[in-house]
């Protein structure tokens, strides 16, 4: 059987040009495309040259209110694997949000933050 690769997820955000930013000084991934999209909204790839996260949004967004880890279908959280965790974690604290849920397992070390939309995204390294 062929392998399969991840090439991107889509999330909806409230603000394009700030999440953007957010992952760019995070991960230091880059802009790939920004353009119209569905609904009169705007789409942004934002990752590496081989995978990347579509942003997505419509101009107003509605505020989550419910746990998404109880909505069938729901986005749970993003993982992205880093060389440097503690590194990593500094950007982030960094850039005014909260880390929690250090774990260390085999074969690595992770924790997870939530961002300026209530999207969580885990951190890991295998390193």
């Amino acid at each position: 059987m062929p392998t399969a690769t991840l090439e991107h997820v889509n999330i909806t955000v409230s603000d394009i040009d700030r999440t953007t930013r957010m992952l760019e000084r995070i991960f230091g991934w880059h802009l790939r495309w920004k353009g119209p999209s569905l609904n009169n909204g705007q789409t942004a790839h934002v990752g590496t040259d081989s995978s990347y996260i579509a942003l997505y949004s419509p101009g107003e967004t509605d505020a989550p209110n419910q746990i998404t880890y109880n909505t069938q279908g729901g986005l749970n959280h993003v993982g992205v694997i880093v060389d440097d965790l503690a590194a990593a974690e500094r950007r982030i604290l960094d850039a005014g949000f909260v880390t929690h849920s250090h774990q260390t397992y085999n074969p690595g070390s992770r924790f997870y933050f939530h961002d300026y939309d209530n999207v969580e995204y885990e951190v890991l390294s295998y390193a």
